[in-house]
Order: C-alpha cells, then structure tokens, then sequence
C-alpha cells in the first residue's frame, strides 16, 4: 500500500484513512530481524489466497459428491504454517491485538521499558520453552514418518510437523528484534544488560544448554540408554551451572564496558 489517505464515501470528505503495510511502520529503525520476518511475511502471506481457493474448490466438489481428503488435510498445512509465521510478523510489526487503555498515554520511554520487560520476561521465556518441547515433538514424527488419518490424505505429516519448532524459532527472532529497538530508546545494548532484561529466557537457554551437552556426552562415551542417562546425578546440577555461567557473563560484560568507557 502507499500509506496515502483514503477519503470515506458518504459526505464524509473531511474524514480520511491512512491505509499502510504494517511493515512499513518504523521501517528507519528496523535490523535484520525485522526486515527478514516482514520479508517472510510477505511471501507467505500469499498461502491465505490459496487457502481461499482450497475451501471453495472443496465446498464445490463435496456438493457435487466429490470429496478430497488431501484437500482437507491440504487446507490444515496452510493455515497452521501461515499462521504461525504470521505470529512473528505481527511482533515484528506491532499489529497483534492490544489493550492499550494506559500504555498509550505513556511516554516513549516508559512504552518501551514495558515492551522490553513483556517480551524479554513474559514472551521469550515462552517461546524458547515451547521450542524445546516441539523439537522434541518434531523429531518424534519424523521417526515414525508420520503421515494423515486418512487414507487419501497428505502423507507426509511430518513435513508440517518439523516446521513447528523452526516457526518459533522465528518468533525469537522477531521478538530479539523489536526488543534491541525498544532497548536502545533507554539504554545501551550491551551484554549484561540483555542478559539482565532476558534473566528468565537466558536461565532457560542455558540450563537446557547444558542439559544437552552432558546428555550428549552420556550418550556418545557410555552404553547408557536414553531414560537411564537424565536419571544422573550432574542433571540435577544443571541449572546452578546455568545461574554460574549467566553471572560469570554479566559480570565480565559489566566490567569491559565500564573499561572501554573510562578509556574513552
């Protein structure tokens, strides 16, 4: 769209309508995370037209008594996918729903300490956590080659299945995104204070982290099977690992800046 104004029908002509693209929206400020979800966004936004035909096609033909499973399952495919990266769009571009009774009348500054705590404490713990989960999700369908209920479905449910993990993983991104814009309208976007406004998400992806590396390490040097190796005694150490290494790396990024900024 060009953003230009619209003028209403009815008499109307001195009430007008900015009709933009969301993603053109604070397109000066954007990084890489915002321009590579909008440009995703773009593309995948064509699915809801195709998705329209396949409703239509299928309404046609079940009346004429012609029904496709593949179609049905066909239909699911697009609009699981195209929703969920329409998730991350709408970080990206600010255009989910909003209560904003109080936020709007804020000030820039306070707006935006509200965003990064929201999407730093609130969303991005959610996210990397329902990553965790689906990849094991993912990986599971995959083993099995899961495919439709139906005999004449899609097949290869899987496919769809093994996307659910990476969609998230591009909310992160989107969210990594709007949270350095709204950071940078306060502060400095340095490492201990990312971490500091991430605590929640960073704990996580760290315990996980080394959850991982010594399930790996128990699994590629011991006979162990899968169940037994959790059942370890430094698994129940983990997350005092993950607390040590979080302090160890807010500590050591506080004092370098505070050197580079004496030296300056």
């Amino acid at each position: 769209m060009s953003g230009e104004p619209v003028k209403l029908a009815g008499g109307l002509d001195d009430v007008s309508i900015a009709i933009t693209d969301p993603g053109d929206v604070d397109r000066e400020h954007h990084g890489w995370p915002d321009r590579l979800m909008i440009n995703v966004g773009n593309v995948v936004a064509w699915l809801f037209p195709l998705l329209m035909v396949g409703i239509v096609a299928q309404v046609i033909m079940r009346q004429n008594g012609f029904n496709q499973a593949w179609l049905d399952d066909a239909q699911w495919w697009m609009y699981g996918f195209a929703m969920l990266t329409g998730f991350a769009y709408a970080i990206t571009t600010q255009s989910h729903v909003r209560v904003d009774i109080l936020h709007q009348t804020y000030s820039p500054e306070k707006k935006a300490r509200i965003e990064v705590f929201a999407i730093g404490w609130l969303l991005v713990p959610f996210l990397l956590i329902m990553t965790d989960i689906l990849t094991h999700y993912a990986w599971s369908s995959i083993e099995a080659l899961e495919g439709s209920d139906s005999p004449n479905g899609l097949h290869r449910l899987y496919l769809l299945k093994a996307s659910l993990p990476i969609m998230f993983v591009m909310a992160i991104i989107a969210s990594w995104g709007v949270l350095k814009r709204n950071l940078q309208i306060f502060s400095s976007v340095k490492l201990h204070i990312v971490l500091l406004w991430m605590f929640p998400a960073a704990l996580f992806f760290f315990t996980r982290m080394f959850h991982y590396a010594f399930y790996w390490y128990y699994a590629a040097t011991t006979d162990m099977k899968a169940r037994s190796i959790s059942k370890e005694a430094v698994f129940s150490q983990v997350g005092l690992f993950a607390i040590a290494l979080l302090a160890f790396l807010i500590v050591i990024s506080f004092v370098l800046s505070r050197k580079k900024s004496k030296e300056a």
